[in-house]
């Protein structure tokens, strides 16, 4: 039930912000091994990369229903790919020299901030009052080889920093979440590939693992984010913004906050 109630929202907010749903799988699988009291190190590492092979699916589905709209600016995706690669494995080899609780870290202060940004988006609002043009040259190798780093590190998609970028540039927020599902589908496939190498041979990991990658999450999370994420596309297209943004933002700081607990936690036992 945690799988599946984890790939609901996984699905819902893939089509709604673009993001894919690691903010909500990332969570609800270190809960469950916690639960089944899997007590390795190798918790977290596991964890995200079960949720950047989930993000493939969720993203996926996502990108295909937001293209169905004509939403997706593929010029941009086709611009960040090299750089969403080279930022996503600079990502996974620093994953390999960072220790459980670090990583925990990590995504408590990452999604934090992402949560205030969800809470209190009238900060980019007036951010974006002047035109603004889309990154290019150094400033886009920079930012998007950081975003790639960033959410592999998270087992995230991408999509906020995507959308906020695309926002500050006058983008209108359909097209920006339709194109950060795009964005989510590269992380996930190479984040996925780069955790799963990195947890070849490792001991004691859950049933079903090959790598960091947990084989019977990934394919219950993805099966139902599969169904769902058209739903969050048409929630993107008709709801109230605002409303759903400061929602999630609650959401996020409860993640933030279980997350700096269970560093501690890690750290004890380290």
């Amino acid at each position: 039930m945690l799988l599946i109630t984890a790939g609901a929202i996984a699905g819902l907010t893939a089509g709604l912000f673009g993001n894919g749903g690691g903010f909500a799988i990332v969570p609800a699988l270190v809960l469950l091994f916690s639960v089944l009291e899997f007590q390795s190190e190798n918790l977290i590492f596991v964890a995200i990369g079960t949720s950047l092979a989930c993000i493939i699916f969720s993203s996926t589905r996502a990108l295909v229903a937001h293209n169905k709209r004509g939403a997706v600016d593929f010029d941009i995706l086709k611009a960040w790919a090299p750089w969403l690669i080279i930022g996503v494995m600079v990502g996974v080899i620093i994953a390999s020299y960072t220790q459980a609780n670090e990583l925990y870290l990590i995504f408590a202060w990452g999604v934090l901030f992402y949560g205030f940004y969800f809470l209190f988006p009238q900060i980019l609002d007036q951010v974006a009052m002047k035109q603004r043009e889309m990154p290019s040259g150094i400033a886009r190798a920079g930012l998007v080889s950081f975003l790639g780093g960033f959410s592999s590190l998270l087992g995230i998609a991408g999509g906020t920093i995507t959308v906020i970028t695309m926002s500050v540039c006058k983008r209108p927020i359909y097209q920006a979440v339709a194109t950060a599902s795009g964005v989510g589908v590269i992380i996930g496939l190479v984040g996925t590939v780069g955790f799963f190498i990195l947890g070849m041979n490792e001991p004691d990991l859950p049933y079903g693992s090959v790598g960091f990658v947990n084989l019977p999450a990934t394919i219950i999370i993805s099966l139902i984010s599969i169904l769902t994420a058209p739903i969050g596309v048409k929630w993107a297209h008709s709801l109230e913004e605002q409303k759903l943004k400061r929602l999630f933002g609650l959401y996020l700081l409860l993640v933030s906050s279980g997350m700096f607990w269970k560093a501690n936690l890690s750290a004890s036992i380290i």
